[in-house]
């Protein structure tokens, strides 16, 4: 299935719900299609499991990250890049921002409120029915509404990313994908895609779904787990 894309795309969700995961991998699959791609960090809630992270994997494959200087990656500080200014406004195809946990992160994307209100753009919350606090719809919905009033946009579509880390199997994502509907029908907005872990791929039926499906190949792992190769199965989300 195609999917409609904005110039400006942006991950938001409660913590634990991998939005940062799903940005990575998202990020490489528009790449993947021939689109050129810019992410920009702006979580500066969670000090682990953020996009910069990925860095060197992502400028590996071309994709320009907007991120604070070098000597300040590591750093637990609210460093906020200029630079982010210039990709919502001009994006060079597409413009991926990862915003940080609920409404505590959400309250920084609302300081480019007046930029965005003068592009195009989709903010795609992520949710994870295995996570507390939006394990239900009436709790995601809460969150959202949350998120909505600190960022002053309004989100546009739900991605459904929900896993259990090595635990997931494939009942797990037919699980989220129900849960994603219920929670996309409440919103009143589309359920855009959601995501499935490389490996379960060939216990899945696409024809399950009536959503694109976003492999995912994990990134943002401890440091006893080591990466596997980014974006090298078919991806089928196109």
């Amino acid at each position: 299935m195609n999917i409609d894309i904005k110039p400006v795309i942006i991950f938001i969700g409660s913590y634990g719900s991998g939005k940062t995961e799903v940005a990575v991998n998202f990020a490489v699959n528009r790449l993947a299609v021939g689109v050129p791609v810019q992410i920009g960090d702006l979580d500066l809630v969670n000090p682990y499991f953020r996009s910069r992270e990925a860095i060197e994997i992502l400028e590996a494959r071309g994709i320009e990250v907007v991120v604070p200087e070098r000597y300040l990656l590591d750093a637990d500080l609210p460093v906020l890049v200029p630079q982010i200014k210039g990709i919502i406004e001009k994006p060079k195809g597409v413009a991926i921002l990862d915003v940080g946990g609920e409404d505590a992160g959400a309250t920084v994307l609302g300081s480019f409120f007046p930029v965005l209100n003068r592009v195009e753009y989709d903010m795609l919350q992520v949710v994870n029915a295995m996570r507390p606090f939006t394990d239900t719809v009436v709790g995601c919905e809460q969150a959202t509404r949350s998120i909505e009033k600190a960022s002053r946009a309004r989100i546009t579509g739900v991605v459904g990313n929900t896993h259990l880390m090595d635990r997931t199997d494939a009942d797990t994502i037919r699980e989220g994908y129900t849960y994603a509907k219920d929670v996309a029908r409440v919103l009143d907005v589309p359920l855009v895609f959601i995501t499935c872990e490389t490996r379960l791929l060939t216990e899945l039926d696409a024809r399950e779904f009536d959503c694109p499906v976003l492999p995912i190949t994990r990134q943002l792992l401890p440091p006893w787990r080591r990466r596997q190769n980014l974006g090298s199965q078919n991806f089928l989300l196109s």
